[in-house]
């Protein structure tokens, strides 16, 4: 199995594959900012910075498409890093979420940086907090309790909705490691920099050997949480399996043959990245999409009056059209139908804050 998936790796720069369409947005989660509680009270786990932020990526695709893979070749690198060091849980951490929801209340194993396809924890699958049903949320059982800060840049506390989701009678699936060895250990169980901020391949993947779909309708698949006091970056290709049994890989640069390029998959936390998410009133809904290129955008009001923009890009990244948006929430009409068919980036900005939406033009 493993020959097969470096086989199908070493596809992916020849340009057989499919045109590019199931992919809608890669996802980043500013899931907890850790406080001076947690740092005092971890006293199994190891040290946690004061502010560290920790993140969640996940991959949103259309309904029907599976995650494949994350991974680099030559001429496609794929980068993780931090300006300081990943935080490495040292009770129950590990390279992949195999902690149980009953030890995730236990110390701050819940910010244990890590790479998935798909899990939480044993058992559960990862959603966004929005997202979750607030069904037997893991509440800290230290004394004083840890993870109880409710600072607004992480949004939904997390003592309210973990992100965590059983689904009856429905696993998720394991992370298949192919062509990556010690790289990994810098989500292992240590955080003493032995192995550095840097995790980095261009010869390997994590995989899912049977394709992982999101356990909701939205079809959004958790692939990595992050934890770390540092600016967080990383530059990302993907690969989905298509409903019809096919694939489709979007790449970060450089796109050779049937690629796609995809903005969302360059992400940088010092500049907000493409596709965080913040505030409610950066959620847009497109539709229709696909269309014959003119698309009704509904967005919510701006926060504090801060202009909302966006901008058209086609897939190597040149901006094709800019306009400025009422700051009152509404309806906004983007028009890009004397451009060719083919697929496009929405970029809507608020402030510093950004969301990339995929447009489809038949």
């Amino acid at each position: 199995m493993k020959k097969q998936l470096v086989s199908l790796l070493v596809c992916l720069v020849s340009g057989l594959l499919v045109s590019a369409q199931g992919l809608e947005n890669i996802i980043v989660e500013k899931y907890y900012v850790s406080d001076v509680n947690d740092q005092a009270a971890d006293v199994d786990g190891g040290v946690l910075p004061v502010g560290s932020v920790t993140y969640r990526i996940y991959v949103d695709m259309i309904p029907g498409y599976k995650f494949q893979a994350a991974y680099g070749v030559p001429g496609h690198g794929m980068t993780i890093q931090t300006s300081t060091l990943f935080f490495n849980n040292q009770d129950r951490g590990n390279t992949s979420p195999t902690f149980t929801k009953t030890q995730a209340a236990n110390n701050t194993v819940m910010l244990d940086s890590w790479l998935s396809v798909g899990a939480a924890c044993n058992g559960n699958f990862g959603v966004l907090k929005s997202e979750d049903n607030g069904v037997n949320t893991a509440i800290n059982s230290y004394t004083p309790q840890v993870l109880q800060n409710n600072d607004p840049q992480a949004g939904i506390p997390l003592n309210q909705q973990d992100g965590f989701l059983a689904v009856a009678g429905v696993t998720p699936e394991a992370v298949t490691a192919v062509g990556i060895t010690n790289e990994i250990l810098v989500f292992a169980d240590q955080n003493d920099g032995t192995n550095g901020p840097i995790f980095y391949t261009d010869n390997g993947s994590w995989a899912s050997l049977n394709g992982s779909e999101g356990p909701t309708a939205d079809n959004k698949v958790l692939i990595a949480q992050i934890t770390t006091d540092g600016t967080f970056s990383f530059e990302l290709n993907i690969q989905i399996g298509t409903p019809s049994g096919g694939t489709e890989n979007y790449v970060a640069m450089n796109p050779i043959g049937s690629e796609i390029q995809f903005p969302g998959l360059i992400y940088n936390s010092s500049s907000t990245g493409m596709s965080e998410v913040q505030a409610e009133a950066l959620r847009i809904s497109v539709y229709p999409n696909p269309s014959n290129g003119k698309y009704r955008v509904l967005h919510h009001e701006a926060s504090n009056d801060q202009a909302l923009t966006y901008e058209v890009k086609n897939v190597s990244g040149e901006t094709l059209l800019n306009n400025t948006v009422s700051a009152v929430a509404g309806e906004e009409i983007v028009d890009i139908s004397s451009l060719p068919s083919g697929v496009y980036f929405l970029v809507w900005k608020e402030a510093e804050a950004v969301s990339v939406s995929k447009l489809i033009k038949y």
